[in-house]
């Protein structure tokens, strides 16, 4: 009888989800939404990383060929114009080269200001997880 009664009154963790149940499903879609949030992160990194190795490309090039290009066009205007202004090329060619340089850290910034090294879908992604679980 005491069987009978026990078994009765007992519900299956079928019958009814407890508090561990609960936290287990939770546990498990808190754990799920972290696995997708890591892979979202990975594929963008991927993504900086392939900009990122494009731009020091890009601009490593960039540099050499101005330098070059800089140099051979430095020295044949100080061998044309030493004689007429003397050491005063020498000053014009460098106001030239400061506002160039000027010029290419704005460029420089203006890239920077795009946001192509970014991360804006997964930092997006863990805005919207913050305010959810907040």
């Amino acid at each position: 009888m005491e069987r009978q009664q026990a078994g009765a009154g007992d519900a299956g963790p079928q019958d009814k989800p407890g508090l561990v149940a609960g936290l287990a499903g939770i546990a498990k879609n808190m754990f799920g939404l972290l696995v997708s949030r890591i892979e979202l992160a990975a594929l963008e990194l991927g993504e900086v990383r392939d900009n990122l190795a494009r731009l020091l490309l890009v601009g490593a090039l960039g540099i050499v060929a101005v330098v070059f290009a800089l140099g051979c066009w430095t020295a044949l205007l100080i061998v044309l114009a030493w004689e007429a202004m003397g050491w005063k090329i020498l000053l014009l060619v460098a106001v030239v080269y400061t506002l160039l340089a000027v010029a290419i850290l704005r460029h420089a910034r203006a890239f920077l200001a795009q946001d192509r090294l970014a991360l804006p879908a997964t930092m997006a992604e863990l805005r919207k997880d913050r305010d959810a679980l907040m």
